[in-house]
């Protein structure tokens, strides 16, 4: 097993990505990666291997994230777009498009939109979704087929609201 230190310098800034994009606070999100890593230090002599390490990590994260969202009731809270994400990847060509997508995705309830962060934004791959929240594979290809489709409905109200104030001004 690695040392710990070496483990939170290999997987910290995963697990801030994780509560980042799910809280939209970094304060909050500092304070969830601190914990997340206390709770792996008392647990650490618990993990099978070098291997279970990031899933549990991971599992964590997503976990308290959820309880922290439903805690503070975030799904009104603030958007995404008032912070810069911490890992950017690619050109954003259509910058209301990504800032609307934001916003949406700040809106669904907490286990959708960790649903979201976990497959889109972490990539990780539906079998890495199921090791990390430990349900099956078809459980997760259920929820985030309902999570998909829940932020397309959003995602064309806002359009069609916006069509509708583009024709009355």
């Amino acid at each position: 097993m690695p040392e710990f230190a070496e483990i939170v310098r290999e997987h910290q800034s995963m697990v801030f990505s994780l509560a980042y994009h799910a809280l939209q606070d970094r304060a909050a999100a500092e304070d969830l990666t601190q914990d997340v890593f206390l709770s792996l230090h008392e647990n650490l002599h618990r993990l099978e291997g070098p291997g279970h390490v990031k899933p549990w990590l991971a599992r964590v994260a997503s976990n308290r994230s959820i309880d922290e969202i439903r805690k503070r009731k975030y799904r009104r809270g603030p958007s995404l777009e008032q912070v810069p994400e911490p890992r950017a990847r690619g050109d954003n060509s259509d910058m209301l498009l990504s800032r609307q997508l934001r916003r949406t995705v700040a809106t669904l309830p907490a286990a959708a939109r960790m649903m979201i962060i976990l497959r889109f934004q972490e990539e990780l791959e539906l079998s890495e979704i199921s090791k990390v929240l430990e349900i099956p594979v078809q459980t997760v290809k259920s929820r985030l087929h309902r999570s998909v489709n829940l932020l397309r409905e959003k995602m064309l109200r806002r359009q069609g609201a916006a069509a509708k104030e583009m024709k009355q001004a």
